[in-house]
């Protein structure tokens, strides 16, 4: 089974950056094939998508992040990241990385579930 483990969170005052990575194991050689995706949930919220990233490395973001978070991964690392700057105090929340097998499209959006969860990271902007 696929197994995620994000780190990098924290607690920044507004303004700052924090750059989170998930590292992935159980792709096989599989994981450059592998739809990934970052989404968050503050306490009380539904959970949201804030970006995803296909095969061939194009990014969608959320309208709420989009030119402040920047999406990425390193194949050979089983890796992937997400850079946040401008952070707000709205943008408080765990974050989860997400992985699947399929296409990205609607993914984002919520509509098409990803498969793999991480255990998340908390990030807290004051």
């Amino acid at each position: 089974d696929v197994q995620l483990v994000e780190s990098g969170g924290g607690s920044v005052q507004a303004g700052g950056s924090l750059k989170l990575a998930c590292v992935g194991s159980g792709y096989g050689s599989a994981y450059s094939n592998y739809c990934r995706g970052w989404f968050r949930q503050a306490p009380g919220k539904e959970r949201e998508g804030v970006a995803t990233i296909d095969t061939a490395g194009s990014a969608t973001y959320a309208s709420s992040v989009k030119g402040r978070f920047t999406i990425s991964k390193d194949n050979a690392k089983n890796t992937l990241y997400l850079e946040m700057s401008g952070l707000k105090p709205e943008d408080s929340a765990m974050y989860y990385c997400a992985a699947d097998t399929r296409a990205c499209i609607l993914r984002l959006q919520g509509v098409y579930p990803f498969g793999y969860w991480g255990q998340g990271t908390q990030v807290t902007v004051s």
